[in-house]
């Protein structure tokens, strides 16, 4: 299994390295912004009253910018990380089915490893690439945090990134499973992939419509809004252990599936 675990972080390496990097310079980037938005909050709040206040809400813009929560989950968060966690998590997650279409797939099941074992090793190797990549994110706010003032509280930054990787896991898990069963990477990365966007515009559309807020609980993105987390500390405890649920199951799932799956295609 190591030997495979290996090989799996060799093979995703770069596209973390680059996913990363984006990651890090657009966290970093808006994290330098913030004292100007802070100096500047009166006259931004002025000219977002010509919106909408729903519109606002849809985009994550509850309160002022000038707060810590508003600002990161607005800018950061619920903008930057839904788009780099979903094409890491995708991309990984879609590896198994993309060595089964090549052949690949027949050169590591042909020595004495389990097809369980194998998988395990990809999965695995998601949860580091994953990791590494939430914290990437988390470390560049931080880093720059220490330039400016005022700062961020950095135990909360901890369980915002802890909160943002459980999202990026069930991601992945979902992810996996569509790949073990279509043995297919576009079938399998298209569907996640769509998924995705509707529930990001189920999200959007709850916003604008209060009225459909029974709907928007089917949404992943409903509970990923961090600014209370970011200016009280207060925890999202039930998002996180959806998000956690909806990961181990559909790992396991795909683990159990994948050992029975016909993998001719």
């Amino acid at each position: 299994m190591i030997p495979a675990l290996r090989l799996e972080l060799r093979r995703g390496r770069m596209l973390v390295l680059w996913v990363g990097l984006v990651s890090v310079l657009y966290a970093g980037g808006m994290t330098l912004f913030y004292p100007t938005i802070l100096e500047n909050a009166a006259a931004f709040e002025e000219l977002l009253k010509v919106y909408p206040k729903e519109l606002m809400a849809a985009f994550g813009i509850q309160g002022s910018l000038g707060d810590q929560g508003t600002f990161l989950n607005s800018y950061v968060f619920q903008y930057l990380w839904p788009l780099v966690a979903g094409i890491v998590a995708i991309l990984a997650a879609t590896r198994v089915a993309a060595d089964a279409d090549s052949g690949f797939l027949d050169l590591p099941l042909s020595t004495r490893l389990p097809r369980v074992r194998y998988l395990a090793a990809a999965i695995a190797g998601q949860m580091v690439a994953l990791t590494t990549l939430t914290a990437m994110t988390v470390g560049a706010i931080w880093a720059v945090d220490l330039l400016i003032e005022p700062n961020f509280p950095t135990d909360r930054l901890i369980l915002t990134g802890l909160h943002a990787l459980l999202l990026a896991f069930a991601i992945a898990a979902v992810t996996t499973l569509l790949a073990v069963t279509f043995l297919d990477r576009g079938k399998a990365g298209g569907l996640a992939a769509g998924m995705l966007i509707l529930m990001y515009l189920l999200n959007v559309l709850v916003q604008l419509s209060p009225s459909l807020a029974e709907i928007g609980r089917l949404s992943a993105f409903h509970y990923f809004d961090l600014r209370d987390l970011i200016d009280t500390g207060s925890y999202p405890i039930g998002g996180s252990l959806l998000y956690l649920a909806v990961a181990i199951g559909a790992w396991l799932v795909a683990l159990w599936a994948f050992r029975r799956r016909d993998l001719v295609v």
